[in-house]
């Protein structure tokens, strides 16, 4: 049971803390708004949370972070407290009680990809470029690349990140295999047509510009730096590979939740009002938020560059801009619900490119979810916010089992039941189906 200790000056309860001096890691990502913000508007300290945030120099050293306690929690891509807790790489309990925010990532070509690329993109009626560009337009380069026998090379930030998937999924539903994983071979390259390799994000315009990489999957602002610097051409937004999927978690360790409970609904309560007030009256704020993520502290790009996409917009070849009010989405259609379809979707890729090497049960998927992603904690959470006046019932999706609803807002068309995994992972062309595994640089049947 929750108990109370004094009311904040606004009016509110504050719980009776097991820990109230926290640090926190992120990556220098506009995704990492809710903690800046939370930082900033002084919600954690309503929640009387003296709050330390510290960028960190890749996904590992913060992973590495919360494992070890050096950090109290952080910005994770979804996959890691999912990869940590089933023992892919680090092994460890890792939960996540908030889910950061939804889309966000594209992936961008160099400009000697793209014009190899765009002969084979339809025109609109307007005069535009059709979107979403389908990954089949990238055959052609593939092909001019092996004929010059140079490797066609894309970037992404981590193994189990979005941007491995998304990226992954965009080329395989173009018919592009982007190569498996198995125990011996984690290189994720075996049977690749593209190779895919990580690459931290702010490194990421340089290394294009430098020829070691031809493209890249990331988050913001680092598409939209490569089209102020005319280095390269975004092509696609997560958000067309899939319609408001998720993005990144809070994550913390499973006994820091256990040891600091009242913590951990204050650490979630000050990050739900921070998303609420990055998205609340169509995005009024964004404009405030840009000039705070701008800061060297936070992300540390140029302000327009943030605001190119942190605004509602999106800007693919240069001048073409268009509007994508959805973009970065941090509250609206319950993005900070931690649903466990989200991470059963991600646990399929997993089993799909063969970082989990053997055919799991239907069942497996949802004691791993339930496991690592926690709506209890967060409607605790969302409850007292509602109770002090500082939310909308109605911005909470109560009634939920913890299951989005099936989804055929894939790039592909292809439909997405977080209830039944197999039959998902049975149903795409590219990738290991039930029975299968990877050995030896070969596909065989278990």
């Amino acid at each position: 049971m929750l108990t109370l200790l004094c009311a904040t000056p606004a009016g509110a309860e504050m719980l009776d803390l097991e820990k109230d001096e926290l640090k926190f890691g992120f990556i220098k990502l506009t995704d990492m708004a809710p903690l800046a913000v939370a930082y900033e508007k002084g919600y954690f300290e309503d929640e009387g949370l003296f709050v330390t945030l510290e960028a960190q120099a890749n996904w590992k050293v913060l992973l590495d972070g919360v494992i070890t306690g050096q950090l109290d929690g952080a910005h994770m891509l979804a996959g890691q407290p999912l990869a940590a807790t089933i023992g892919f790489g680090t092994k460890a309990h890792i939960i996540t009680p908030f889910s950061m925010d939804l889309n966000g990532n594209g992936m961008t070509v160099s400009n000697e990809v793209w014009e190899m690329m765009k002969p084979n993109v339809p025109v609109g009626a307007d005069g535009k470029l059709v979107h979403p560009i389908s990954a089949s337009a990238l055959k052609p380069a593939l092909e001019a690349f092996k004929t010059q026998g140079r490797p066609f090379n894309l970037g992404m930030v981590f193994p189990v990140s979005t941007h491995n998937y998304e990226l992954r999924y965009w080329l395989a539903a173009g018919g592009i295999n982007p190569g498996f994983y198995s125990a011996d071979d984690t290189s994720g390259q075996i049977g690749a047509e593209a190779l895919l390799s990580v690459t931290p994000p702010p490194q990421m315009p340089a290394t294009l510009e430098a020829g070691t990489i031809n493209g890249y999957m990331v988050g913001e602002p680092w598409n939209q730096a490569a089209v102020f610097k005319g280095i390269g051409v975004p092509v696609v937004t997560d958000y067309e590979i899939w319609k408001n999927n998720p993005e990144k978690v809070f994550g913390i360790t499973a006994e820091f939740a256990e040891a600091n409970p009242n913590t951990t609904i204050a650490i979630t309560k000050a990050l739900i009002r921070a998303a609420k007030w990055l998205d609340e009256n169509d995005n009024a704020n964004r404009p405030e938020a840009v000039e705070i993520l701008a800061r060297p502290d936070y992300v540390g790009a140029d302000a327009a560059v943030i605001a190119n996409s942190m605004t509602g917009t999106f800007e693919y070849e240069k001048g073409d801009k268009r509007d994508i009010p959805d973009f970065n989405v941090f509250y609206r259609h319950f993005a900070t619900y931690p649903y466990y379809s989200d991470a059963v979707w991600y646990l399929t890729q997993m089993r799909r490119w063969g970082q989990i090497g053997e055919t799991q049960a239907d069942s497996w998927y949802d004691e791993v979810a339930r496991s690592v992603y926690r709506p209890d904690l967060y409607l605790k959470a969302a409850q007292m916010l509602v109770d002090e006046g500082l939310i909308e019932a109605a911005d909470v999706p109560w009634d939920s089992d913890g299951y989005r609803a099936a989804t055929n807002e894939f790039i592909d068309g292809v439909s997405y039941d977080g209830r039944q995994p197999n039959a998902y992972l049975d149903s795409l062309a590219i990738g290991l189906k039930s029975g299968e595994t990877v050995s030896g640089g070969e596909i065989l049947s278990q």
